[in-house]
């Protein structure tokens, strides 16, 4: 019979005017088969599972859910006896679902317990181990390359001020008083203070400035490291404390030769308005060079010492570690009275080896990329600081001499200048040494 007109049937059956009843098919059944075996499996939204449309029974239903649960006895009554099954659909009312499909009474491990299992204690801990264990090796090495950015930063931006600031000083020798003590008088020394005091302070900010006797109150500490790491535990309070070869002489023609000498004069130290801490090193009759000879043994050697007027010691984050050259502390050398020279090389901790005077340049760049020779007046900066670099056992080179990337021409030959770190004379690289022999070479940083 077909769906509608069964429905039709149904109501007609039913004689009722409220309630509404409907045709639910379900499959075939023999007429001997009860009432109950021929009921059909109706699932929870009303419909049945079956496909025939042979006969049907009746259910009562609304527009918004099924409110009831109780047979219609009229149905039963009447649609039994005409072999059209009827019964009132029992169905619990629909509920809401959250987004995960779930009713407000299921809990997600009764819908899938493996899928949203949580993390047990030893897993969380497991993996709080990794993290930390990973942090601890990287993080100091992504601290020591912020730190050397911001070292390297620092370190250009004072060797600017100060280049500036020497620049506009009339002339670099000349302050203070130095006078030795004898029996009846005491030492005098203001020659560094006042070059501070009354020369550098008119050029440059600086916020504080302290004696040889309290360099501390200015953020100089007494122990710090060299270059290569050695533990300096007394910070030098003299020139020739600094370098030795600053107060001494030298065996030229078998004749002893003071041609080095130079004040004995004590260290003072400032603070400049950017933090910086800087002790300074002074030699009131520092010289131009006169004349002298690039001729090793000629008696008018070119010593280096009497052109270094002041020497600078600086650290760029004063008392707070690692006072350590070559991160926050370095050197900085200025030479020559009168257009004075401004150099701050930042050396290599270790010499490159020997090379020929052609390949000098070669050698720093396989180093590293960033390294390239020093110039002239950078290598007698090296110098004047070599208990900065290696306080014992310095490497001395070939006989003492390093190459720089300065050039002189001496008749048909271009030679480069040398720098002894043993008494501080300069030379060319052709006189006193073949030509062709190979010279010791110690890079610097760009």
């Amino acid at each position: 019979m077909p769906p509608l007109r069964l429905e039709r049937e149904c109501k007609e059956r039913t004689n009722s005017a409220t309630i509404d009843y409907r045709c639910v098919e379900f499959d075939r059944r023999e007429p001997t088969e009860s009432v109950a075996e021929r009921l059909p499996q109706v699932n929870p939204y009303g419909k049945s599972t079956e496909t025939s449309t042979e006969h049907c029974h009746c259910e009562e239903r609304s527009d918004v859910a099924i409110q009831s649960t109780h047979t219609a006895p009229s149905c039963h009554a009447e649609l039994v006896s005409a072999s059209v099954p009827c019964r009132k659909l029992s169905v619990t009312p629909a509920r809401s679902r959250n987004k995960f499909g779930m009713t407000p009474t299921e809990s997600v491990l009764q819908l899938d317990p493996i899928k949203n299992a949580a993390f047990t204690m030893a897993e969380i801990l497991l993996s709080l181990t990794i993290i930390g264990v990973v942090a601890a090796i990287t993080l100091p090495s992504l601290t020591g390359n912020i730190n050397e950015r911001t070292w390297n930063t620092q370190r250009k931006a004072l060797y600017a001020r100060m280049s500036q600031a020497i620049a506009l000083m009339p002339s670099l020798n000349g302050y203070g008083t130095v006078t030795e003590g004898d029996s009846s008088t005491s030492a005098v020394d203001t020659a560094a203070e006042t070059f501070v005091t009354a020369g550098l302070s008119k050029v440059l900010k600086i916020n504080n400035i302290c004696d040889s006797e309290h360099i501390k109150d200015c953020g100089i500490n007494e122990s710090f490291n060299a270059l290569n790491g050695s533990k300096i535990d007394t910070f030098p309070l003299t020139l020739k404390a600094l370098n030795d070869m600053f107060n001494g002489s030298c065996i030229v023609n078998n004749d002893v030769v003071s041609v080095y000498s130079q004040a004995n004069t004590r260290v003072a130290a400032f603070e400049t308005a950017n933090g910086e801490s800087i002790a300074v090193y002074y030699n009131p009759n520092c010289q131009s060079s006169l004349g002298e000879s690039y001729i090793y043994g000629s008696g008018t050697e070119d010593y280096i010492q009497p052109k270094m007027c002041a020497n600078f010691i600086y650290d760029l984050n004063g008392l707070k570690g690692p006072n350590t050259i070559g991160k926050d502390m370095g050197f900085i050398t200025a030479l020559y009275p009168s257009d004075p020279v401004l150099v701050a090389p930042y050396p290599a901790k270790n010499p490159a080896g020997s090379a020929k005077q052609q390949d000098a340049s070669k050698l720093c760049r396989a180093q590293n990329p960033e390294y390239r020779l020093p110039n002239a007046d950078e290598l007698a900066s090296m110098f004047f600081n070599k208990q900065l670099i290696y306080p014992e056992n310095m490497p001395n080179g070939t006989g003492g001499f390093y190459t720089s990337g300065t050039f002189v021409h001496e008749g048909s030959y271009t030679s480069a200048i040398l720098q002894n770190f043993i008494s501080g004379v300069r030379v060319s690289s052709k006189e006193g040494l073949d030509n062709n022999d190979t010279r010791a070479v110690w890079c610097v940083k760009r």
